[in-house]
């Protein structure tokens, strides 16, 4: 589920707001601050879809979804997990202080996140849900681009020069 999983929300934008702290360019510093902060608005928009679906499910429906054991715990409370209940936790961010080896988990990060709202499309037919990920979706896309001109950006970049 993207808001809690490895490959979720929640974890995009804590390792991208990490990371930006070891990046030896203004440019890259700047794109992992944006979409590190674009990722926490992906966390609430996926919230409210979580939110729309569940709100007024009855308790049939739920157990019908083998969601009773969520139910139990947490009734319809909003919570950082993957999508068979594992909260969220900080292992799931991959930061090793190396900015080419972090950039290439970033990449890998958004392409399984597209992947999984692919997924995700794929187990609805509500129409404003598929438009809500297919946004989502397509941000993913915008987001390896992007950290693919990072990438070539800080490996451009001379640290012993000091070029930007």
């Amino acid at each position: 589920m993207q808001p809690g999983g490895p490959d979720g929300e929640l974890s995009a934008a804590i390792r991208y707001l990490n990371q930006r702290f070891t990046m030896p360019t203004k440019m890259a510093k700047a794109l992992l601050t944006d979409i590190g902060t674009e990722e926490m608005a992906h966390v609430e928009m996926i919230q409210t879809m979580i939110l729309m679906l569940t709100k007024k499910a009855t308790i049939e429906e739920i157990k019908e979804a083998d969601m009773g054991g969520y139910y139990a715990i947490r009734d319809k409370a909003i919570y950082p997990a993957d999508s068979v209940g594992n909260p969220w936790t900080a292992a799931y961010i991959q930061s090793i202080g190396d900015v080419v080896a972090d950039l290439h988990e970033d990449l890998a990060a958004e392409q399984k996140a597209r992947a999984v709202y692919e997924h995700l499309l794929t187990l609805t037919d509500d129409p404003l849900l598929k438009d809500g990920l297919r946004f989502l979706r397509e941000r993913e896309v915008v987001h390896f681009q992007r950290f693919g001109e990072a990438l070539r950006n800080v490996e451009e970049y001379d640290i012993r020069k000091k070029q930007f």
